[in-house]
């Protein structure tokens, strides 16, 4: 019976004189919804459907569902989400939207927006530059910011339920799609971390880290809203998903962008969020969230690739499926932790060279980048591209700022996280104490320590914008009078090209050229 009623609403939304318009309307199908694409709207009908993780069966729970959709979206896109809408049915038999007639379906209105500005359609015209990424990340994390704290959710109990979930999932799934000892190893390796994590999983849950998030962060539901990163089509179906810590709704776009070999895109938002944030004590779960995300695409590709009737298109899904699955096993076996050191006076290119390295040093999403300049702002609770006064560059403030670098450098590295650390790193003894901090972690370490000319550098300072580095050529010239002592970290001469100074770093680290 709802079957049969479905079917009449979908007809009856599929006209365009339902909707007032000419052009033909568009749909698009997933297991869970319809969507028409009518002139300048968009309407979602929620399927009849009910599912172990959600419950659309009947016309109330429908309306409590488009509600809470809108509800819980407008949260971050509020020009999208206009509101519910009634499917009626009038005394004579027809359908209509919000008529006088009793309801008998719901939907969702929301606004037209160009897909073209979808963030997987930027991806793939190589639209995603640094600029895009860090306001994404500042958007994220402004969201995770502002969202509720949910205690009764998150924390290893609810993350080794996810692991159990997609363990069941590829057994249901997965057979003659994936390799049996691959996923034996995937889903032994998973419990293993999440038994080394939950102590740390406890804790971010106890600190409050485990909020009301949006649950399916990729790129596909990120689009550009007047030129600014919008989310959208947040889960709204079951609060397991969506209860999670925050570096786990995270960790579906860093994923996302690492799987389609945007490494450095991955890199920059992991980083700029954790600069805002300045939740630096959640890397050692990095490695479990990437692969419980990976794991999820995986198994949910074979599911399609199955129930698709197309061949071909079943022959994609499963070889995406199968990268996925690779993906979410080597996650959780990164390469050793290393600490990188990158010095020089101001103008030297020594914070560039240090965050176009980050991709390419240890395991996704690369190297956490800790910057003096970054922390300074962050201690004095301004954002990164504030200018701070006298006062934020006292011998206090210095000295607080180089502390907590060394302090969350170690931590970074103890954690098994590839670190590098960007600082002038002027005294001979500060160049020591980052040294010490991987003798004692025993990890290797490099130092690499850049110079130009100091008209070189004067102009690169002058030229400076949007930067977190305060630095003046006044600055730097009191810099050129410091006694440097002894200098044996690897000097790099960075006055030549930006392309050529990465070379010679990656050289210097014995790196090769790929970033994945």
């Amino acid at each position: 019976m709802a079957d049969d009623l479905q079917t009449e609403i979908i007809d009856f939304l599929s006209r365009p004189q339902t909707h007032g318009i000419s052009d033909a309307v568009e749909t698009a199908e997933t297991h869970i919804s319809v969507i028409f694409l009518a002139g300048e709207r968009v309407f979602k009908l929620k399927r009849a459907v009910k599912f172990p993780y959600l419950d659309f069966s009947t016309a109330t729970l429908r309306q409590q569902a488009c509600e809470a959709e809108v509800r819980i979206n407008r949260l971050t896109a509020p020009d999208l989400y206009k509101g519910v809408r009634a499917v009626t049915r009038e005394v004579d038999g027809s359908l209509a939207l919000d008529g006088p007639g009793g309801a008998i379906d719901w939907l969702v209105e929301m606004a037209r927006f160009d897909e073209e500005t979808l963030f997987d359609r930027l991806a793939q015209r190589d639209g995603l530059d640094r600029h895009l990424m860090e306001v994404l990340a500042d958007r994220i994390a402004g969201f995770h910011k502002t969202a509720k704290v949910h205690a009764d959710g998150g924390g290893s109990g609810a993350v080794q339920t996810i692991a159990e979930n997609n363990a069941q999932c590829f057994a249901d799934y997965g057979r003659d799609i994936f390799d049996d000892a691959t996923v034996g190893r995937l889903n032994h390796n998973t419990l293993a971390a999440v038994e080394e994590q939950a102590g740390l999983l406890d804790t971010r849950r106890s600190a409050g880290c485990v909020r009301r998030c949006h649950g399916d962060l990729h790129l596909r539901n990120i689009f550009l809203a007047d030129g600014q990163p919008t989310l959208f089509d947040a889960i709204e179906f079951n609060d397991f998903f969506t209860f999670i810590d925050v570096l786990y709704d995270l960790a579906f776009l860093i994923m996302d962008l690492d799987h389609r070999g945007l490494r450095q895109q991955a890199n920059i938002v992991f980083n700029r969020y954790l600069d805002v944030t300045g939740d630096g004590g959640g890397l050692g779960v990095i490695p479990l969230f990437l692969s419980l995300r990976a794991a999820i695409r995986a198994h949910v590709g074979a599911a399609a690739s199955k129930a698709h009737s197309d061949p071909v298109q079943a022959a994609a899904l499963t070889r995406d499926a199968r990268a996925y699955l690779n993906s979410a096993v080597s996650y959780l076996s990164p390469p050793s932790p290393r600490l990188v050191a990158v010095g020089g006076l101001s103008g030297s290119g020594k914070s560039r060279l240090g965050r176009v390295l980050a991709p390419f040093l240890g395991g996704a999403p690369g190297a956490r980048v800790l910057r003096s300049d970054t922390i300074r702002k962050r201690l004095a609770g301004v954002s990164p591209l504030k200018r701070l006064g006298q006062e934020g560059y006292s011998k206090e403030m210095t000295e607080r700022t180089y502390d907590t670098l060394y302090e969350e450098v170690g931590n970074g590295v103890a954690a098994g996280h590839t670190v590098i650390a960007d600082a002038v790193f002027a005294r001979p003894g500060q160049r020591q104490r980052v040294a010490d901090i991987a003798r004692q972690a025993d990890v290797p370490f490099d130092g690499l320590w850049l110079e130009a000319a100091p008209e070189i550098m004067a102009e690169r300072v002058a030229k400076r914008r949007h930067n977190p580095s305060d630095a003046t050529v006044e600055v730097l010239n009191q810099q050129l009078d410091y006694d440097l002592g002894e200098i044996d970290w690897t000097r790099i001469d960075s006055s030549g090209s930006r392309q050529a100074t990465l070379e010679a770093g990656l050289q210097a680290l014995q790196v090769k050229r790929a970033a994945n």
